[in-house]
């Protein structure tokens, strides 16, 4: 992709525009506010509860673009960042929306040309016959063009049990685009720690042009707290005292299952308490008009019919008659 102020930008354009005159100084806050990174820090913030390392090292990322960008108008030598990554952790640590806040970082900082985020899996790249696999895979990476490519659960692209497998197909196509157009194209491939460390060793072209490796750690039963608490205001909801001892009681006895899957856990939990609250609201019809606050207000027992609470030595009610302890 061409930069703004160079030569090829003049000659995609297919003009004789005098070039710019380089600049003798720069000021990088200012550079800095132009772009408007802080929001969408600012945003991830808000967003994410926890994962300060993780924020960390987005912030450092941007610091580096930016600098980058700074060099490319002093016309010192420069060339295009390698910027693909891998993040690492458990379902629910916030990998997908790391990504969709660090394509935004990208386009404002003019990385890529539109700053869009394509989510795909194995299924959505490799076909079940001859023939099929390259087509999948250059469509989706034709529709990432000019933002960034998500790849979750990356290593089930390579399956060497099945010789007639066709993964290994997408994965050549994708190692030559990560390399050819990494102006115009990120690649972020995610999954589970262990499973992507074996991926990695058997497919070390990957290795090779990910530049940058990003851990999400699980979320402890205080942070899953307060990731509840911002699902609950985010819906209009709110939580009675009683609702808000039975979450706190519910959190840690959850991440004991089996399945846990850190803040998805959580929002499946608060879904099932508003089915609850709905149903209690539902069975009191023609006793009472219900006002704003019942409608917002979820309740301790809207929580405690959860099997989780069926636990030996657990208290509270019993009543969640689901297929699975949740």
């Amino acid at each position: 992709m061409a930069k703004p102020g160079t030569a090829d930008e003049t000659e995609a354009n297919g003009t004789d525009a005098p070039e710019q005159p380089i600049p003798t100084e720069l000021d990088l806050e200012e550079e800095f506010q132009r772009s408007d990174i802080q929001s969408v820090l600012d945003q991830l913030d808000r967003e994410l509860v926890g994962l300060a390392s993780v924020k960390m090292r987005i912030r450092e990322i941007a610091a580096m673009l930016l600098v980058d960008k700074a060099r490319r108008q002093m016309r010192l030598e420069t060339e295009p960042p390698t910027l693909h990554m891998s993040f690492t952790g458990n379902p629910g640590t916030g990998k997908t929306t790391v990504a969709l806040r660090m394509a935004d970082i990208l386009h404002r900082l003019e990385y890529v040309r539109q700053g869009h985020l394509v989510s795909v899996t194995r299924d959505d790249l490799v076909g079940q016959y001859i023939g099929h696999t390259a087509p999948k895979t250059r469509e989706v990476i034709k529709k990432a063009m000019g933002g960034v490519l998500f790849i979750d659960e990356a290593y089930y692209l390579y399956r060497p049990e099945n010789e007639r497998d066709y993964g290994q197909e997408s994965i050549e196509i994708l190692l030559q685009v990560m390399e050819n157009n990494r102006d115009d194209l990120v690649v972020i491939l995610a999954g589970y720690a262990n499973r992507m460390e074996t991926f990695f060793k058997s497919n070390p072209g990957f290795r090779s042009r990910v530049a940058h490796h990003l851990d999400f750690p699980d979320y402890s039963a205080e942070e899953l707290f307060k990731i509840a608490g911002l699902m609950v205001a985010q819906q209009q909801y709110i939580l009675s005292d009683s609702a808000a001892v039975a979450l706190r009681e519910y959190i840690p006895k959850r991440m004991r299952q089996p399945h846990f899957a850190n803040a998805r856990s959580i929002r499946n939990a608060i879904d099932r308490a508003k089915l609850r609250q709905a149903n209690r609201l539902f069975a009191g019809r023609g006793k009472t008009k219900l006002t704003k606050n019942d409608l917002m207000t979820l309740e301790g027992a809207d929580f405690r019919q959860s099997r989780i609470f069926d636990e030996p030595g657990a208290s509270g009610a019993a009543g969640d008659h689901g297929s699975t302890k949740q």
